[in-house]
């Protein structure tokens, strides 16, 4: 694993096992040496990895064991999702469950017989020991190799013959009927109290959160505003939510959002930031913009690489703080009363620990509290509060920092261009919009050949061997048409056209399906299909998504059409899973709401053309797209809604089309905001 780029099969380089990359001469040799390959799962920020390793791993006796009797291969999910969601489908098949670690122990040509996912270093919980579950399965494979190849058989003809897609079928795009009762089933799941849906662990419904924004754009509904701004406020109150540096945690682990998962990855981050930034859009809301602004700033400073695009993710762990060496979940975070005290004073301190949530019982481990903000602390001094933000993060920056994954992941910055691109934009922060900018060089630059086609992850400016899946491409677009819509630079919509006929010619299927790898993409035992969205949106959603806006701004039938049938198994789970289908529920609102197609013509440097530009792209309308320019310039040239647009009496004008039919033109910025508050039912 020397040579890895991933810092995740890095971390795992030096162990006693002697592991391989996922690699065909990996699975050469367990046929050569007749032995079962060993398939380990995992990702750098992954808490549980990290104490299978220590526990495992890195122990000598258990290393010497699975070299003896197995091939041992290590993937990073981040890297290769195609060979996570398929190995993960048959745990979660054979076990009810699924998570990381993933242990997979499967047969020289990638048939999988037994799984789980972490293993105690002794039996514990009726759980057995990992070094007993070794046991077990070389006793297996060496004495009953028939029934082993029986098992791994059926189970790789059952992955292979399942059509998540065909039982999902549906033959349309959802219609307002299918929307409102997506919005009627989140209402049940909905926890008043606290925001969010369901119970503990809770994790931040980005994609949701925007399908509700956007529902309530469309046909003002106050259930949808009123659920998106309960969760964004409890949320930003919450210990998932970085009181001092901003941005935020995985998930929590409770139903009040209270203690965290801690690390923190970029896609929650992009997500939530673009989230609040439209919240921001639709309410005016102060929490907010505090907060998307609080996100971005973090993930700049935080996660951006010399290089200009944006690392993958921070770790939960770092050294503890008393200098013992012990890494411990958390430790960067979490405070006790006395520490609070050291930094700031008394009086200070008192108010502080009040402010924070600060208790001498913690809310965490070892009487430690997570930093939150609960109700009921009354009015606060302003000054007072930032002062001690700022005192508070100066001496947390001294404390041992968590680790962080430097590899760049394509669809994930692309998440974080658009999400940086619209904030830039909707508060006058053009460092912001720079900051996307770079991001979405980068991906041209390193990630994209000349054929179009991605890399999915590089480190240090250098591309990884891992091909580009569907979401790559999708995200990579999205980001690439939100800068695009901000820049008004029109050859980020020709990248974006590259990259969407990409996923035409080689993720689509005759039935307007969409696969996660391409077609000419290293077979696995079964080709990856799966539109639910989940931590990010899914490849299918996030598509469908780039699909529709980019024949929006260009007028391409192919693209839309594309997009109109990738949307129609939203409909089949519109009703069923609106928590597992955010994203699409969130593309078919801007489908029925046209989407809105709003040309900006006029001088760049106008005071006139920037406020028109302005309030198009403040516009509450659900994934409006936005085209600005010059009449009779190349950009003008390369976007076709740009094209035929003079201006109104020589003042730049906007234009608002939808659906063929164009309203006139606008030279009035109040005008045009205007007409983009309306709902169309």
């Amino acid at each position: 694993l020397a040579h890895a780029t991933s810092p995740y099969l890095l971390q795992h380089a030096d162990n006693p096992v002697d592991w391989w990359p996922w690699e065909a001469a990996a699975f050469e040799e367990a046929r050569r040496r007749d032995v079962p390959v060993f398939l380990s799962v995992g990702y750098s920020a992954c808490h549980w990895c990290h104490v299978l390793a220590h526990e495992s791993f890195e122990d000598e006796a258990t290393a010497a064991f699975m070299n003896e009797h197995f091939v041992a291969v290590k993937v990073d999910r981040e890297e290769r999702p195609d060979v996570d969601a398929v190995y993960m489908e048959a745990v979660q098949a054979a076990t009810g469950q699924g998570g990381w670690p993933m242990s997979v122990f499967m047969t020289p040509d990638g048939e999988p017989f037994y799984f789980g996912t972490y293993f105690p270093p002794e039996p514990r919980h009726g759980m057995p020991s990992f070094r007993q579950v070794l046991e077990g399965v070389r006793s297996a494979w060496a004495e009953r190799r028939g029934e082993v190849g029986e098992v791994a058989g059926r189970i790789a003809a059952d992955l292979a013959g399942r059509s998540l897609a065909a039982s999902l079928s549906a033959s349309a795009p959802p219609g307002p009927g299918d929307l409102a009762g997506a919005l009627m089933a989140l209402t049940r799941d909905f926890d008043a109290v606290h925001g969010g849906f369901g119970g503990a662990p809770k994790f931040p419904p980005a994609m949701v959160l925007e399908f509700l924004l956007r529902h309530h754009a469309r046909t003002d509904s106050e259930a949808a505003v009123e659920m998106a701004e309960a969760t964004c406020e409890a949320m930003a109150r919450g210990g998932i939510h970085d009181q001092l540096g901003g941005g935020f945690a995985r998930y929590a682990v409770d139903a009040t959002w209270t203690v965290p998962h801690f690390e923190k990855m970029l896609y929650d981050n992009a997500l939530l930031c673009r989230v609040y930034a439209h919240l921001w859009r639709a309410t005016g809301s102060r929490t907010a913009r505090r907060v998307a602004l609080a996100t971005a700033d973090f993930m700049v400073r935080e996660l951006r690489t010399v290089q200009g695009g944006f690392a993958s993710a921070l770790d939960a762990d770092s050294d503890d703080v008393s200098g013992s060496g012990r890494h411990a979940e958390g430790a960067y975070y979490v405070w006790t009363p006395e520490q609070v005290r050291e930094v700031l004073g008394e009086e200070d301190g008192a108010f502080a620990t009040a402010y924070f949530g600060v208790t001498e019982e913690g809310t965490f481990e070892e009487g430690a509290s997570v930093l939150q903000l609960p109700d009921g602390v009354g009015p606060v001094d302003a000054e007072r509060v930032r002062s001690v933000r700022e005192r508070l993060l100066a001496a947390r920056d001294e404390r041992p920092r968590p680790g962080r994954d430097d590899k760049i992941v394509a669809s994930w910055n692309g998440l974080a261009v658009a999400a940086l691109a619209e904030t830039g934009a909707y508060f006058d922060r053009p460092d912001l919009v720079q900051a996307a900018t770079d991001a979405a060089d980068l991906l041209v630059r390193v990630h994209m050949d000349g054929q179009a086609r991605l890399h999915r992850t590089s480190r240090d400016g250098v591309p990884g061997d891992n091909s580009g899946v569907l979401e790559d491409y999708a995200n990579v677009a999205e980001g690439f048409l939100a800068l695009a819509s901000v820049t008004g630079e029109g050859v980020w919509v020709d990248f974006a056209g590259f990259l969407l006929d990409t996923v035409l010619v080689q993720f689509r299927a005759e039935d307007g399906s969409l696969y996660d790898t391409a077609a000419d993409a290293e077979a696995l035992i079964r080709r990856p299909q799966d539109p639910t969205d989940n931590a990010t949106p899914s490849g299918w959603t996030a598509a469908a998504g780039a699909l529709l806006s980019y024949g929006a701004l260009t007028g391409s039938t192919p693209h839309r059409e594309a997009a109109e049938q990738a949307l129609a198994v939203v409909t089949a789970l519109a009703g069923r899973a609106p928590r597992f289908i955010g994203w699409g529920l969130a593309v078919a609102e801007a489908a029925l709401d046209g989407p809105r197609e709003i040309a900006v013509v006029g001088p760049p440097d106008d005071a006139a053309t920037r406020a028109l530009h302005r309030a198009a792209l403040l516009g509450n309308t659900p994934g409006a797209v936005v085209a600005l320019g010059a009449p009779d310039t190349d950009d003008a040239g390369a976007v076709a809604l740009l094209r035929d647009r003079p201006l109104v009496d020589g003042a730049p004008a906007a234009y608002v089309c939808r659906r063929f039919v164009c309203e006139r033109p606008t030279t009035d910025p109040d005008e045009l905001s205007g007409r983009l508050r309306g709902t169309v039912g």
